[in-house]
């Protein structure tokens, strides 16, 4: 086989889409005879964790804001999808071609607002649609049917209550949303009166009454994210980062100047992260 890529020299024009082309050729030649040991020993499973990998520094680079990184880590996402797709059209099952044909046919079938006569008011419309559409091509089902169980549980709330609002079931306004998130913590704080309560008197409070409250608290929160249009795994995410650089540039202060942050109060704590913005 003949890879068209070019080894040297200025890079001649192309249509669009011609790159993606010599990339499936080339993981042909990898995968094929005399090509590389080591992509021809691989299978869907070895290659699995480089999936989950790829897809990991593909959101760092989003977070981060560089575009350099992003453009190298979706080519990097991209392998992963071509090198399954090379594999399986080895096996028989499938290939690259299938692929990009099933999901073309869905964006076409899930989007009867840009291909069909729908009407839609904005994007929220869209994603209830979205998912009204793919209940009905799958048929009656539970509303977390098919949700993969190692998905993060914010992302999984959140996708268990976009298939419940593409059934009608969502909150109308973020004024409800942040109602019930009020809700919700005071039913947390009174799960935690009453066991400091049990303590105080000797008695083990069972843990699952927090434990569901807070649970209750961070699915409304999910909620509420999603009613002003911010995803809760991206907002925690940052919130994590933006965290562990305010907390390291106050523990290095801390250290500098003799302080023990153990000894220092809840409000004294509060003061001085606030202040290493």
């Amino acid at each position: 086989m003949t890879s068209s890529v070019p080894t040297d020299g200025p890079v001649p024009s192309r249509a669009e889409g011609d790159r993606l082309l010599d990339l499936i050729r080339v993981m042909a030649r990898l995968r094929g005879p005399g090509g590389c040991p080591w992509d021809r020993e691989q299978t869907h499973q070895s290659l699995a964790r480089h999936l989950l990998e790829e897809a990991h520094e593909t959101l760092e680079a989003i977070d981060g804001g560089d575009m350099e990184r992003l453009r190298e880590e979706l080519g990097d996402l991209l392998l992963q999808v071509v090198f399954h797709a090379e594999m399986a059209r080895q096996e028989g099952a499938f290939d690259i071609d299938d692929v990009a044909e099933g999901i073309t046919t869905k964006l076409i079938r899930r989007h009867p607002h840009v291909f069909g006569e729908t009407r839609v008011s904005g994007a929220a419309e869209v994603l209830v649609n979205w998912e009204r559409i793919k209940s009905e091509e799958k048929g009656e089902h539970g509303v977390d049917e098919d949700i993969p169980s190692t998905l993060p549980a914010l992302a999984r709330a959140a996708k268990v209550q976009r298939r419940a609002a593409g059934e009608g079931f969502d909150f109308r306004s973020a004024a409800s949303a942040v109602s019930k998130v009020r809700q919700e913590l005071g039913e947390l704080e009174t799960e935690i009166e009453a066991l400091d309560e049990e303590r105080a008197s000797r008695t083990e409070a069972p843990p699952e009454r927090v434990e569901q409250e807070l649970g209750d608290l961070l699915f409304a929160v999910v909620a509420l994210g999603r009613r002003v249009n911010v995803d809760p795994e991206t907002a925690l995410r940052k919130a994590v980062g933006r965290f562990a650089g305010r907390f390291d540039r106050m523990k290095a202060a801390a250290r500098a100047e003799g302080v023990d942050l153990s000894k220092l109060s809840d409000q004294e704590l509060i003061a001085r992260f606030r202040t290493r913005t």
